[in-house]
């Protein structure tokens, strides 16, 4: 029985992938049986336990490359987290003896990485976004092969790369619009905009959607991921800006969990969300019409970077930050090019990601 085991950040980001790889791996090898190491993260508490993944939890920390007080205390604080976590992901692989570990990436997976490393366990590893990380950067250093989403992706010895696509899970593209206009009590007289913030949600794009909807929900109706944390707010402050009468076109929501999302990305005619790999991957892979906002702090200036290179043949729309304001942010919206976007963002898709990598970790083992 092949056991592999994988690692991540804990975000949506990370988690994802893993779950649609896990799936495929299943698929071709009934008998595989998968774990889970990295940081407590809801995501990963939510979602790895119900495709059977075994999770267990260790510490882990972040370096953070800017100056601050903060983020020197931060930084002295981690220091002793990364140590235990690599003793305690050591401790778990050293009983459990996995056959392959599979990093998806982030601060979480280097503990785990180098207790690997230690244990002369094999190393594949996945990178989303065309500038890597340092997390990716250090654990590229053990990994026998790195599988990448761009073509232009950086850093990495070419000898080990592997370009893929990122994993996509199946679920997600059999959404149905009917099931949409159920779960999300959709009028369906208007054009829909699903607005995303990632798995956490974006307090910036919640701003200037909520400055926007008493001109946009005259025109579309808007299905909104929040976020936890600034779901009660958004909806309270849209009661106050909104006429009542558009209210019944606006559907908050903190978080959507996998039917919901596959019937938003359904019935959605334009997407409207930050540009890590992750995103643009299931854009692409749906054929949607999508307004991407990059956020500014990502590392290496990723997500900027990302999303030019999805943008390049006209598969989405790029508004950075201090471009994104109420009436540029409509004007844009109501003058996309539907149809050349759908066909530039299947161009861009790459189906076939889960199955390739799941392929060549079978091939490894097998």
């Amino acid at each position: 029985m092949n056991k592999i085991l994988f690692t991540g950040g804990g975000t949506g980001g990370h988690v994802f992938p893993i779950i649609a790889i896990a799936e495929e791996i299943k698929r071709n090898d009934p008998e595989a049986s998968f774990s889970y190491i990295g940081p407590e993260d809801f995501t990963a508490k939510t979602f790895l336990p119900r495709k059977n993944i075994k999770t267990f939890f260790i510490f882990s920390g972040k370096i953070r490359r800017f100056f601050s007080v903060g983020s020197i205390l931060l930084n002295f604080i981690d220091m002793f987290k990364i140590p235990l976590g690599i003793i305690q992901a050591f401790i778990i692989m050293f009983f459990t003896m996995p056959d392959i570990i599979f990093s998806k990436g982030g601060f979480g997976s280097i503990p785990v990485v180098i207790a690997g490393y230690i244990l002369r366990i094999p190393i594949f590893m996945h990178e989303s976004d065309i500038a890597p990380g340092l997390a990716n950067k250090i654990s590229s250093r053990f990994a026998q092969k790195i599988f990448v989403s761009f073509e232009q992706t950086e850093f990495f010895p070419r000898k080990k790369v592997i370009e893929t696509g990122i994993p996509v899970r199946k679920s997600l593209l059999n959404g149905k619009k009917e099931d949409a206009l159920e779960i999300f009590k959709l009028k369906g007289e208007k054009p829909v905009v699903l607005v995303l913030g990632g798995s956490q949600g974006s307090e910036r794009i919640n701003e200037v959607i909520l400055d926007s909807l008493p001109e946009m929900l005259k025109d579309f109706e808007v299905i909104h991921q929040t976020g936890m944390k600034d779901f009660r707010r958004i909806e309270k402050e849209c009661m106050a800006l909104v006429e009542k009468d558009l209210l019944e076109n606006y559907h908050p929501y903190f978080f959507l969990d996998d039917n919901e999302i596959a019937s938003a990305y359904a019935v959605a005619d334009c997407i409207v969300g930050r540009s890590g790999g992750g995103m643009i991957s299931e854009v692409s892979m749906i054929g949607k019409p999508s307004i991407l906002i990059p956020l500014p702090e990502s590392a290496q200036n990723h997500q900027v970077r990302n999303a030019y290179a999805y943008a390049k043949n006209g598969a989405a729309l790029v508004l950075e930050e201090p471009n994104f304001t109420k009436y540029f942010f409509l004007e844009k919206l109501k003058a996309i090019d539907k149809e050349k976007m759908i066909k530039e963002a299947k161009n861009f898709s790459k189906p076939l990601a889960a199955e390739n990598i799941s392929k060549e970790i079978l091939d490894f083992l097998n």
